[in-house]
């Protein structure tokens, strides 16, 4: 049974910075791709950037510039580290896993609000 667990959510200003980490029960380097999606109230899940394991990236048009995806293999952890918030980044940011089929976390919450 693979488990991904996220943590590092929470509410902070406009213009403030938080770090997402996921961590993985199994060696990250396993999944062909890992990535992290959100979903807003009343809105679908979107992507929100993935990472290969051959180390290719991509990020939604909204939030390039701003935030940045990352692995670290030696502690089977996923981060995404997010810059410049903004109210619109608001929501529940899950952590997946690609390996034949989709792994996902439980969630966490950021708030992006004065």
């Amino acid at each position: 049974q693979v488990q991904l667990v996220e943590s590092g959510g929470g509410l902070v200003q406009p213009g403030g910075s938080l770090r997402l980490s996921c961590a993985a029960s199994r060696s990250i380097s396993w999944f062909y791709a890992m990535g992290w999606y959100r979903q807003a109230p009343g809105k679908q899940r979107e992507l929100v950037a993935d990472v290969t394991s051959g180390g290719s990236t991509r990020y939604a048009d909204s939030v390039k510039g701003r935030f940045t995806i990352s692995r670290d293999s030696t502690e089977n952890t996923l981060y995404l580290q997010m810059n410049a918030l903004k109210p619109e980044d608001t929501g529940v940011y899950y952590c997946n896993g690609q390996y034949g089929t989709n792994y996902w976390g439980q969630g966490t919450q950021v708030t992006v609000s004065s």
